[in-house]
């Protein structure tokens, strides 16, 4: 099977599973992890923040960094497509107990304008804007990155208003690699940010949340409540330090095979692609997408299917281009769409 289903779909290489067999272990929970501990220092250093904490998962991650800045009676400030709406359990509603007010804007992506405008007044019949959260790349946009300077409006607006900003980076290396900048100036007025390695990186799991000296032990307590603290975790931590080394280089050929995946599809009759800027493609077919994908399947290839769609003619799939994926699964996968939509 070409899985394009989710860029999660990736399998831990043979050098990958020797670095986690060889890592140095100790006791997490004491602190006593030395491959747990360098992580977390190399991924600060790499965001710019003072320290790390790592995690089980990028959801855990986001929530805990949520439940920092805002609790009962706030209100965080996302895009209604964003993955702390829709893909985490209604996490905020336990974790921090805030509530979420949406954005409606093109691609996943807003202003500092857009922020103002959701503010609420200082009146004691609305919640306390305390967090907005930017999702870069964001997912339910199709992949898009953030602008330099469409971030640094938000960071700065929020700065001023003394409002927190949390990003999502659960794919901050593929928009540090769209853009040719080093992620820590995708984070530079964050007030917390989230990095995934189950995804453009090619690990099994894991997370580290970049925050603050003073943000840390909070955090350190809320991973302990929320069953994140784990005992020999060097056995993962080995992993996402060699995808640190080994691995980010592989994501401009992600990018890559992404644009010559699209571009292969809006070649099909009947297939509408949506912009490509990172490893995903979103596109449709102007048919309901559920046999599309059974029939695609039979041809040996996976693809995702996007909830809450207006109609079954207007659902947009979704292909995700990853570590594991080769120029010849593209191929192969053009060929499936393309069979599947001419069969009678």
């Amino acid at each position: 099977m070409i899985d394009l289903g989710s860029d999660t779909a990736t399998r831990p290489s043979a050098a990958m599973k020797r670095a986690m067999s060889e890592a140095l272990l100790g006791d997490e929970q004491r602190g006593e992890d030395p491959t747990t501990t360098a992580l977390e220092e190399r991924v600060a250093a790499l965001l710019g923040f003072e320290r790390g904490l790592f995690l089980p998962s990028a959801t855990m991650a986001n929530q805990i960094a949520l439940a920092l800045h805002a609790g009962a009676g706030d209100e965080i400030i996302a895009h209604r497509s964003a993955h702390v709406v829709h893909y985490e359990g209604g996490g905020t509603s336990m974790t921090s107990r805030a509530q979420v007010y949406g954005l409606d804007t093109p691609r996943g992506l807003f202003s500092a304008a857009d922020v103002e405008a959701a503010i609420r007044a200082a009146d004691p019949h609305h919640p306390r804007t305390t967090c907005v959260v930017v999702e870069n790349t964001s997912n339910g946009g199709g992949g898009a990155v953030w602008p330099l300077t469409l971030l640094d409006d938000v960071f700065g607006f929020c700065r001023d208003k003394s409002i927190a900003v949390h990003v999502d980076g659960a794919r901050l290396w593929n928009a540090a690699t769209a853009l040719s900048l080093p992620p820590r100036r995708l984070c530079a007025g964050a007030t917390t940010v989230q990095v995934c390695f189950s995804k453009g990186l090619g690990c099994p799991f894991g997370a580290v949340l970049a925050l603050s000296d003073a943000s840390w032990p909070r955090a350190r307590r809320l991973k302990q409540a929320l069953g994140g603290a784990l005992r020999q975790s060097g056995v993962c931590t080995g992993a996402m330090l060699y995808a640190l080394d080994h691995n980010l280089e592989g994501i401009a050929k992600d990018h890559a095979r992404a644009q010559k995946l699209a571009a292969g599809l809006a070649a099909i009759p009947g297939v509408s692609v949506e912009p490509v800027e990172s490893n995903l493609v979103f596109f449709s077919t102007g048919k309901p997408a559920a046999a599309l994908l059974s029939a695609v399947a039979l041809r040996g290839v996976r693809l995702g299917l996007v909830a809450r769609t207006v109609s079954p003619e207007r659902e947009r799939l979704r292909a995700c281009v990853h570590l594991d994926i080769q120029d010849d699964d593209v191929d192969a996968a053009l060929i499936a769409v393309r069979d599947a939509l001419s069969a009678p």
